[in-house]
């Protein structure tokens, strides 16, 4: 096995109302109490993203689809991609939308819970979004940890890239419940400003 070094090229992040990238604010608002929903219609519709699908999505996916949009911003990937991975993680799963589905087969007056909703009741439902809406066709995995393990992260990066699966990977930490959430995305590639090492993923993820 040949060992690669690998960069961070780009990274984003949505937290407490504002949308980061590279440590740049690209978007606010000027309340912290947003709720999620609003803040990532409001970035979609400034953006002018042409993409119907986004507004049936579970909020995990809104998230991570307007996470990947910020993070790919002006970066140009091949129509389809096989060389292009996907390693999302989070501490809650699908359980927003488990809930709901939950809600809606307990719901006495509504004979048939809601297909629409059941769909999101797995969390790596959100990289198949990001897949279609970038035509990526490339090794995805998601992984559920009680915190951001950089770590296993940069484990299962670093053998994508030895054992050239990849050219680029999308990876991250994409999670939401009860209105609380975080997303921290970066873009891994054999070029850019950033070692790909553990202790880069710490501080971007913090």
């Amino acid at each position: 096995m040949n060992t690669s070094t690998v960069y961070i090229s780009h990274w984003c992040s949505i937290e407490a109302g504002e949308i980061k990238r590279n440590g740049e604010i690209l978007f606010s608002k000027e309340s912290e109490e947003i709720e999620l929903n609003d803040l990532l219609k409001a970035y979609y519709r400034e953006k002018n993203i042409s993409y119907p699908k986004f507004f049936k999505m579970d909020t995990l996916s809104k998230l991570a689809f307007i996470g990947s949009e910020v993070l790919l911003e002006n970066i140009e990937l091949e129509k389809p991609n096989l060389d292009v991975g996907l390693v999302l993680s989070n501490s809650n799963s699908s359980l927003e939308s488990d809930k709901n589905h939950c809600e809606s087969i307990s719901d006495k007056d509504n004979f048939y819970p809601s297909p629409a909703v059941f769909v999101y009741t797995l969390a790596n439902i959100c990289l198949a979004e990001i897949s279609i809406r970038h035509t990526l066709q490339g090794e995805n995995a998601f992984f559920i940890s009680e915190k951001f393990d950089a770590e296993t992260m940069w484990n299962y990066t670093q053998y994508m890239f030895e054992t050239n699966r990849v050219n680029r990977v999308i990876c991250g930490w994409v999670d939401y419940l009860d209105g609380g959430y975080k997303l921290v995305f970066y873009l891994v590639e054999k070029q850019g400003n950033k070692q790909h090492t553990i202790e880069e993923l710490q501080n971007i993820f913090n």
